[in-house]
């Protein structure tokens, strides 16, 4: 099952630049560390986003926790960074109450399958 509205997904740039692609955010500084080791920093972080993309919008989507929020999705699949490494990717989604459109949470390293 593919996302819902999936083409329409919104990618905050905050998120990307000042959270999985900086060196100094408290959490994402170690996110960071294996983005960077495929090619991805914050002087390239719309190349991530679209990565993020294409991910989306080529691998199925597994429902997991609803809250009061909305419904958040889970989204596997592989990516090849800039230094044209190949790393299986998790990405978090979620499509809020009031909002229609999936909006990008956060990605992190993957266990191939």
């Amino acid at each position: 099952m593919k996302i819902p509205n999936a083409e329409n997904a919104i990618i905050p740039a905050e998120k990307v630049k000042d959270y999985l692609l900086s060196s100094s955010h408290p959490v994402g500084r170690f996110k960071a560390v294996f983005f960077s080791s495929l090619g991805y920093s914050s002087s390239n972080w719309e190349i991530f986003a679209n990565d993020i993309r294409t991910l989306l919008l080529q691998n199925d989507a597994e429902k997991t926790e609803k809250s009061e929020y909305g419904q958040k999705y889970k989204i596997t699949g592989t990516i090849r960074g800039p230094f044209q490494k190949a790393a299986h990717l998790v990405t978090i989604w979620i499509i809020l109450k009031d909002n229609d459109n999936p909006r990008f949470i956060t990605a992190y390293p993957g266990d191939k399958k």
